[in-house]
């Protein structure tokens, strides 16, 4: 027995059949790539996307079809589509990132968070007063019209070159598409008249939208022009 194992190892040397199989059975040098199995821009699409059926199913629930309810459900809910179509037309690149199933779920729960105001505005049978409609109309477009505009501008701009952009809805604003968004989302806030909906939007502000705007400048302080750009603009406000 002995024998015939020598006699094995010696024709494996013989033959040198180790270094025949390697390219037959190569060892992996590549680390496994993580649970990336998304776009960030889908949970977020989703939440968007389902906003205006969820005001539709809380109003049917709650049998409130008053003016304040409907007001509600036109803005978020055709803000919502909106943002379904500019994330087709000019789509941002942060969200183009993939990201694993956990991150997924758990951004889409955090987004749950924009859903209370309407369940507390159809909830409760509030009817916001008609002044109070007007400036929640009024602050939503403003906040539409600076959002999607700075995007669009920030998107095709940098599709065509990059650098600096410090021109049109960034001549004075260093971050005109969060200022749009802060005003859209408090748009939604007042409507209930309760205060739940602005310490979500002042949550969204202190946890998401400042330290992004803080790692924005970091990131833009590489180009030579930008610390003259910096003190001609306001970070998130008009600089005049």
């Amino acid at each position: 027995m002995t024998q015939k194992v020598s006699k094995f190892v010696s024709e494996v040397r013989e033959h040198n059949l180790i270094q025949r199989l390697k390219p037959i059975f190569p060892r992996s040098t590549t680390r496994p790539k993580p649970n990336t199995v998304m776009k960030f821009k889908y949970p977020i699409n989703l939440h968007k996307g389902s906003t205006f059926f969820v005001v539709l199913v809380l109003m049917f629930v709650y049998q409130n079809f008053g003016t304040g309810a409907f007001v509600y459900l036109a803005l978020h809910g055709t803000y919502g589509f909106l943002w379904l179509l500019k994330s087709r037309i000019f789509p941002d690149r942060q969200f183009e990132r993939t990201i694993s199933t956990g991150y997924g779920i758990f951004s889409f729960v955090g987004l749950l968070l924009y859903w209370i105001a309407p369940f507390l505005l159809i909830s409760r049978g509030i009817e916001p007063s008609p002044l109070l409609v007007g400036a929640s109309v009024t602050l939503n477009i403003w906040g539409v019209m600076l959002h999607f505009g700075s995007d669009a501008q920030k998107y095709f701009t940098l599709k065509y070159k990059g650098g600096l952009i410090t021109e049109g809805y960034f001549s004075s604003i260093r971050n005109t598409n969060y200022l749009g968004e802060i005003l859209i989302y408090s748009s939604f806030a007042m409507l209930p008249m309760h205060w739940l909906p602005w310490l979500v939007v002042a949550l969204y502000v202190a946890v998401i939208f400042l330290p992004n705007m803080i790692r924005k400048d970091r990131s833009l302080a590489r180009y030579p022009d930008f610390e003259a750009y910096r003190k001609r603009s306001g970070l998130v406000f008009f600089k005049f």
